[in-house]
């Protein structure tokens, strides 16, 4: 079954989620945020699954964030675009099933975002992990809020102020991964991973998620949306973007 940009297929108990535009990186076009939305409340929805798993289509990436060319420019703009952007985001969180991200390339911005939303990593060794908005002169929106429950402060700060790409192995080390695997296993591992997962009282599984999760998506959140737009009006915003358009690298004032 096709939802927007996205593949659903329902296997037994585990639903499997495969961004479909690989030719775009699976970056987050309108069709597939509509197919994610769309799949996790099928998801939530459906009694039948008990876990859902999410991946990218085709080998290069599990999803490459944004699409800079269509980003808003305007802080009135860029509020709403972060309002509507941020729950996608949350999605795999506010799904009351587990959610696995099975990451099999770049998981980069809201893709990387995408993926610490959910409550499993299991990392090809081939993907990479990356909050980059910086080199545009902005932040990340959902990670700035979440990323050093994870990580730690410091790290948070590094990842997020520097921009830098780290492998499988360190976000493994860092906790984001929970466990890496050989690229051509990643897809039986993470089926493995569900199918045991499954097997467990889908009611503990479910309240187990909730109590983790409590507290989640507070006054933080609002921060941001908040927060963001304001960043747009700064010289440095201007100078990423034409930087990042002509391939460059871009000189912050």
């Amino acid at each position: 079954m096709r939802i927007g940009s996205v593949e659903f297929e329902k296997r037994g108990r585990v639903a499997w989620v495969t961004l479909d535009e690989p030719g775009k990186l699976n970056a987050l076009s309108e069709g597939i945020c509509e197919g994610i939305a769309g799949s996790l409340a099928r998801i939530d929805d459906d009694d039948e699954i008990r876990v859902g798993i999410l991946t990218g289509g085709g080998e290069k990436s599990f999803c490459a964030g944004g699409d800079i060319s269509g980003f808003p420019t305007r802080p009135a703009e860029a509020r709403a675009f972060i309002a509507r952007i941020l729950p996608l985001l949350q999605a795999p969180e506010r799904c009351r099933k587990p959610i696995i991200a099975a990451v099999n390339g770049i998981a980069y911005g809201g893709g990387f975002e995408l993926a610490i939303a959910c409550d499993f990593v299991i990392a090809s060794d081939r993907a990479r992990f990356a909050v980059p908005e910086i080199h545009l002169g902005l932040l990340p929106g959902f990670a700035l809020v979440r990323l050093h429950d994870i990580v730690g402060r410091p790290k948070a700060k590094e990842l997020s102020m520097m921009g830098e790409p780290i492998d499988a192995a360190e976000a493994c080390r860092l906790g984001i991964a929970l466990k890496v695997v050989p690229h051509e296993a990643l897809l039986a591992e993470a089926g493995a991973f569900a199918e045991k997962l499954a097997s467990r009282p889908r009611v503990a599984v479910e309240v187990a998620k909730s109590f983790y999760n409590r507290g989640l998506g507070g006054d933080e959140m609002r921060y941001a949306i908040d927060a963001f737009p304001y960043m747009l009006l700064t010289d440095d915003v201007t100078e990423g973007f034409e930087a990042f358009r002509q391939k460059r690298k871009p000189d912050f004032k």
